[in-house]
């Protein structure tokens, strides 16, 4: 039994550190290939802006995602389906439908990044509040709530686009889909320490979600704080989602593909190496699909096309593999 333990920590071990290798290649190779003397000064700063955004979105991703397939006990549902992406999706559309496109143009991408993620932040809070707030309710409700609630702000959106003038139409469409090209550098810091802060949040529980990701009912029959440990957590992912959400894009099923992978490279319940693990998946999934993008498509289509073509086909392969068993 303690030879067995020892191999898992081991293959644990070796996988974390392919994983690191892999990511660091595929960095260097993001970071320098094409470059020349003469534009080294352009490109390069603009490459670690994107290589920093990638890193912040893959552990603003992978964590929510682990962290929420805990709460939930389900290991198909990832935070996509509270319905902060069809939000964000509705604020963007609100500002084109009612101040036209000039408005988004003239905004700093500092005031729009804290009304989108002061809204979907505000929003899902209110929501975890009202649904914990009576007997007898739980997880599912807010489950279903937010799927309820992201198809209603999907088809005003939706509305509301058919309306708008082609031109309008055009600007808009560039918030449908996640886009690494324009990364804003102060606003790239501004997302460093909101994470940091929620990253310093999530350490101090991962001992508590561990114990959690054996059922709710041995959780509480352990001594941990149901309620304010899933509350304080799902708060964490309403407000790494809204982060990751508006500094790049919706990126629907990255993180069932994060997760899952995961799971199958290293079987642990330990959420400090799942989410590490997940971290350094997504930094590659996201720079390969980059450099696809880049080197291959050139340009002609965006990384969330890519991503989501990739998890959407997996997600049904896991519907698939569920319904046999």
């Amino acid at each position: 039994m303690l030879d067995k333990l020892t191999d898992r920590k081991r293959k644990t071990k070796l996988a974390i550190l392919i994983l690191v290798f892999m990511t660091l290649c595929f960095a260097a190779i993001f970071l320098f290939v094409g470059l020349t003397e003469k534009n080294i000064h352009f490109y390069l700063p603009r490459r670690l802006e994107r290589v920093g955004a990638v890193l912040l979105v893959s552990y603003c991703i992978g964590s929510s995602s682990v962290v929420f397939q805990t709460i939930t006990n389900n290991r198909i549902l990832t935070p996509s389906v509270m319905g902060l992406d069809s939000l964000y999706m509705f604020i963007q559309t609100v500002v084109v439908f009612f101040f036209g496109s000039r408005q988004i143009a003239m905004m700093t991408g500092q005031v729009n990044f804290l009304i989108s993620v002061g809204a979907m932040v505000f929003a899902s809070w209110v929501l975890f509040f009202l649904l914990f707030k009576g007997e007898g309710k739980n997880v599912y409700f807010l489950v279903l709530a937010g799927m309820i609630l992201g198809s209603f702000f999907s088809g005003l959106s939706t509305f509301m686009q058919v309306l708008l003038d082609p031109n309008e139409f055009l600007v808009l469409q560039g918030k449908m889909f996640a886009s690494f090209s324009n990364i804003n550098n102060d606003l790239l810091g501004l997302c460093v320490l909101i994470v940091g802060i929620c990253i310093l949040i999530t350490i101090k529980d991962y001992s508590s979600l561990d114990v959690l990701s054996l059922g709710v009912d041995h959780g509480i029959n352990l001594g941990i704080s149901y309620k304010g440990l899933v509350l304080r957590n799902l708060m964490v992912i309403s407000v790494l989602i809204s982060v990751s959400t508006v500094l790049v894009g919706p990126i629907t099923f990255l993180g069932i593909l994060l997760v899952s992978l995961a799971r199958q490279i290293v079987p642990t319940y330990k959420h400090s190496i799942l989410i590490t693990v997940s971290t350094l998946l997504g930094c590659l999934s996201l720079l390969g699909g980059l450099l696809m993008i880049e080197r291959i498509f050139k340009y002609e289509t965006t990384i969330s096309v890519v991503i989501n073509f990739v998890g959407g086909i997996y997600f049904i392969y896991l519907m698939l593999k569920e319904s046999k068993k």
